[in-house]
């Protein structure tokens, strides 16, 4: 069963676009926190610097996701997409349609969680 590679690389390619999207604006969540007494009270500051570290997350999150999103589109690009990286089986069309970027079928994938 051939896998619908043009499908999959245009929702690889709007899912790339809305992450990099995020990426930009949230870029002033990330900026580092004043120190200044003055202008905010500690707890506010305290809340500040908590946001930061969760839309640093965030963003450390998203590029884990830009990465394998550049991964699909390479195996894509060298007719190994839908095809299992560990057994070279076909990875079932279901387990495509809810990530694109699944790069193992499902058995090999529950094998690696047991033995990480």
């Amino acid at each position: 069963m051939a896998h619908d590679v043009d499908f999959y690389r245009n929702k690889l390619e709007q899912l790339r676009a809305e992450i990099i999207a995020l990426n930009e604006s949230s870029q002033d969540s990330e900026q580092p926190v004043e120190l200044d007494q003055q202008s905010i009270g500690r707890l506010s500051r305290m809340d500040a610097m908590q946001g930061q570290q969760m839309a640093q997350a965030n963003k450390r999150r998203r590029e884990k996701i830009l990465r394998a999103i550049t991964a699909a589109l390479v195996r894509i690009d060298n007719d190994d997409f839908g095809y299992c990286i560990e057994c070279g089986d076909e990875i079932n069309e279901k387990r495509l349609e809810i990530d694109p970027t699944t790069a193992m079928c499902i058995q090999c994938m529950q094998e690696l969680e047991k033995h990480p």
